[in-house]
């Protein structure tokens, strides 16, 4: 500072460099914790579904699928096989239920730090005992994929299912 500032200009040096240090620090905080829920925002179709066994190679359930997240924390599941209409269609009695897929909607919550996003199942008509319980999936992004894996209590990756978002 300058010998001659005196009152309140002369600690306004160290108040702006204060502002400016909050500018830049704030907003870093604020873009670590947001953008993980931003970024779930949006449709995505199913581009692969792996399930890794204890023993023995990947296996790929060639499935096809959509996913959304909206806004306001509500999402929704669909996948099936790829060849179910032509295995129903040979196999299932008319009126009969198939046997295959998946279906959920619900509310979501994500833990950033952890990267896991908890789906609140409200409903499932396809797997009923999910409903009210919580479908844990570990998650990770890579440009317009969003990869959901799941783990067993020991840690070990189960299945994998990789989504792309939809333009």
């Amino acid at each position: 500072m300058h010998a001659g500032v005196t009152g309140p200009l002369k600690n306004s040096g160290a108040i702006v460099a204060r502002a400016l240090l909050l500018l830049v620090i704030v907003p870093v905080s604020v873009a670590q914790i947001m953008p993980h829920e931003e970024r779930f925002i949006g449709d995505y179709e199913l581009v692969s579904y792996f399930t890794f066994p204890e023993q023995g190679p990947a296996r790929d359930m060639q499935y096809i699928g959509r996913l959304s997240y909206d806004e306001f924390g509500n999402m929704s599941g669909l996948g099936m096989p790829i060849d179910l209409p032509q295995t129903e269609a040979a196999s299932q009695p008319d009126g009969e239920r198939v046997i295959g897929g998946f279906a959920y909607w619900g509310r979501v919550s994500i833990d950033n730090k952890e990267r896991i996003v908890t789906h609140h199942v409200e409903g499932s008509p396809m797997v009923p005992r999910w409903v009210g319980g919580d479908n844990v999936r570990h998650y990770e992004f890579d440009r317009d994929l969003l990869r959901l894996s799941l783990k067993n209590p020991e840690g070990r990756i189960t299945a994998t299912l990789t989504w792309r978002r939809l333009q």
